[in-house]
């Protein structure tokens, strides 16, 4: 079954960390080279490995995918278990004589029976499990799209970068890291209610 890892989840974050205000007015510029020309605006980062340790609702929601896949993976070990017992009990009978041939049958059309419920019940909770990810996910970048539109409704910056250890980006000046604020922000702010996340 899928493991939920934090690069599973970064990814989804990476993109909501990209900002740009449209704003006309001359800015001071952080000088950059995209496709060999000069590309200048007011520019800020923010660290998601920071987030991800510290921000309240990527953790709690995270350690509760965490918990629910364990359920799950034991409910499915469990029941794994008890057919590989029920097929064990059968072929010991069955290499006795102690089975007639309906029995037999029976037996195995049971185990048969058995084994496909299994598979059915991994699917059906492995999409589950998907589900509750994706929603989270998306909950995940709502919130960060909506603070940072408040928290940059000034036009402050033009651009408020993702930066990670696994990102794309290979060096960051901390003078532009704005982590801290963002992070104070986010976990002080009250998500729209239009949208109830369904990670829950």
């Amino acid at each position: 079954m899928k493991h939920f890892s934090a690069k599973t989840i970064l990814a989804a974050v990476i993109a909501a960390l990209t900002v740009s205000s449209c704003n006309n007015k001359p800015a001071a510029s952080t000088p950059a080279v995209a496709n060999g020309g000069p590309v200048t605006g007011k520019i800020a980062y923010v660290n998601v490995d920071t987030l991800q340790a510290k921000y309240t609702f990527w953790k709690s929601e995270a350690d509760a995918l965490t918990a629910e896949q364990a359920r799950v993976e034991s409910e499915l070990q469990r029941s794994a278990q008890q057919l590989q017992n029920d097929i064990a009990a059968f072929q010991q009978k069955a290499q006795a004589g102690a089975l007639s041939e309906a029995e037999g049958k029976a037996a195995q059309q049971r185990l048969g029976q058995m084994q496909q419920s299994l598979e059915t019940r991994r699917s059906t909770l492995a999409e589950q499990l998907q589900e509750k990810q994706l929603a989270f996910s998306e909950k995940l970048q709502k919130n960060i799209d909506e603070y940072l539109a408040i928290y940059n409704k000034d036009n402050k910056y033009d651009y408020i970068l993702s930066y990670s250890k696994v990102g794309q980006i290979l060096y960051a000046n901390k003078s532009l890291d704005i982590t801290e604020d963002v992070l104070k922000g986010l976990n002080e702010y009250k998500p729209s209610t239009s949208d109830t996340s369904k990670a829950k």
